[in-house]
């Protein structure tokens, strides 16, 4: 146990788009979980939006003295070092997506959280989207039957190249680094690890330097999943869809929480998570269709959960072996576009088997 019998106190380092959208708001609507150290060079900004944490350089925050939980929301390359160093510095870890630039850092990651018996998370937030919740909900009711497809979406329509780290070659960079993570971790938590995958990875915008599409295959014994990412789709179809024996579901919209805590509006909010968006699901033999409405979202229930962990010293709701399988896939994706063919998952029988 990192905290207090009372609090976990969090380190934050990076307080970019990221830092400051997701992970402050969502770790300050946390009871115990005070945000008392921030990692930025943006004072002033951080004056008058934590006015209570300590500012200090992003490298200060693994070994600071008021800092149990480490989080990190900085440029992905630097994701690996800065989470050595805290749990080194006997500090729990939480990472933002992607967990790792590589396969093998996220493995040397998870035997040192082992070695030192520290907590070690990913910020997996889409599992508290009102779609993925809407999705669970429906395969556990068993309305589809056997489920036969499963087909996620996560499309942009920003056509203009942008000069940032994001869309310049570099460890990490790309469209799919940034959304592959979302998408591969939605398929896993809700149908396991697949045996196989196949991927398309493509740059294509004009002037674009580093991938900006990608169409992703995972194979599974009995079903297929699609994961699609675009940045040239001005208009989509549904974002989720499952097809099964019995039935079809499928929901539309976006998952509300990011636009509402742009604009400032705390999970706390009652109003917030609230999705307009009800899914569809039809009956196969009927046709009938049923609108279901999508469960109430709240992305700061995982750092609730984090919380809990560490003050009653239980594993991570998404613990390193979530993250190391998510890089697994990522980087087979991309050797799999590479070479145009479908491949096996580079994971070993341990790691396999800890998934059974």
């Amino acid at each position: 146990m990192s905290g207090s019998k009372e609090a976990v106190r969090v380190g934050l380092i990076g307080y970019g788009y990221a830092g400051k959208t997701f992970h402050a708001p969502n770790i300050r609507a946390v009871p115990n979980l005070p945000l008392t150290v921030v990692g930025s060079s943006k004072r002033d900004v951080l004056a008058v939006d934590i006015p209570e944490a300590i500012v200090c350089a992003p490298e200060e925050v693994p070994t600071h003295p008021d800092v149990d939980l480490v989080v990190i929301a900085t440029p992905n390359d630097s994701h690996f070092p800065l989470a050595a160093a805290a749990m080194r510095a006997g500090k729990d870890v939480v990472i933002d997506k992607p967990f790792t630039v590589t396969l093998a850092e996220a493995r040397e990651l998870q035997k040192i959280a082992v070695d030192t018996g520290r907590l070690l998370s990913v910020f997996h937030n889409r599992r508290w989207d009102s779609e993925i919740l809407a999705t669970k909900a429906v395969l556990e009711s068993g309305a589809l039957g056997q489920v036969t497809h499963y087909e996620c979406h996560m499309d942009r329509y920003r056509p203009n190249v942008r000069k940032r780290w994001r869309e310049d070659p570099g460890p990490g960079a790309g469209l799919w680094f940034d959304l592959g993570p979302h998408l591969i971790d939605a398929a896993l938590y809700l149908f396991g690890l697949p045996h196989s995958v196949s991927a398309t990875i493509r740059t294509m915008r004009p002037g674009g330097l580093t991938d900006d599409y990608a169409h992703v295959q995972l194979f599974y014994d009995k079903m297929n999943v699609i994961l699609n990412a675009t940045i040239v789709a001005a208009k989509g179809g549904p974002r989720s869809v499952v097809h099964g024996m019995a039935g079809t579901w499928m929901k539309y919209g976006l998952d509300v929480q990011e636009a509402q805590l742009v604009s400032g509006m705390p999970p706390t909010d009652p109003r917030f998570g609230v999705d307009p968006d009800p899914g569809l699901l039809f009956d196969g033999a009927t046709g009938t269709r049923t609108e279901i409405s999508a469960p109430p979202s709240n992305q700061s229930l995982y750092y609730a959960s984090i919380r809990d962990a560490i003050l009653s010293g239980h594993p991570a709701e998404i613990p390193a072996r979530d993250a190391v399988a998510v890089m697994a896939i990522l980087e087979t994706t991309f050797k799999s576009a590479a070479e145009g063919r479908v491949l096996p998952l580079s994971l070993t029988q341990e790691e396999r088997a800890a998934w059974s």
